[in-house]
């Protein structure tokens, strides 16, 4: 079944910079979509960021573009996301998870138990 392991969340101050990995397994992961979303206090589960299964093609949510670098290597199997210039409102449960968060339903991707970013001075 579909297995995802998120790690590489903590604690930052503003401005900081974290790196996330999602180990995968269970699927054909270098033939699918994955996307980064995000579970703020007190909000919905929101898209963060998605890559094609190759890797050639990227999207990013508004609030995030020109500071948060989602990339994949197939032959690890694993998807990752550079987040730069962190801001307290970032602040969130970060999971990765299967298909296209733009178009897709978020709630209804798979996705790991997720790993925690904290954002404050």
């Amino acid at each position: 079944q579909v297995q995802l392991v998120e790690s590489g969340g903590g604690l930052v101050q503003p401005g900081g910079s974290l790196r996330l990995s999602c180990a995968a397994s269970g699927f054909a992961f270098s033939y699918s979509y994955m996307s980064w979303v995000r579970l703020a206090p007190g909000k919905g589960l929101k898209w963060v960021s998605e890559i094609s299964g190759r890797g050639d093609t990227t999207d990013y949510a508004d609030s995030v573009k020109g500071r948060f670098t989602i990339s994949r290597d197939n032959t690890k199997n694993t998807l990752y996301l550079q987040m730069n210039s962190l801001k307290p409102e970032d602040t969130a449960l970060y999971y990765c998870a299967r298909g296209r968060g733009s178009t897709e339903d978020v709630d209804n991707l798979s996705r790991g138990q997720g790993t925690q970013v904290t954002v404050s001075s």
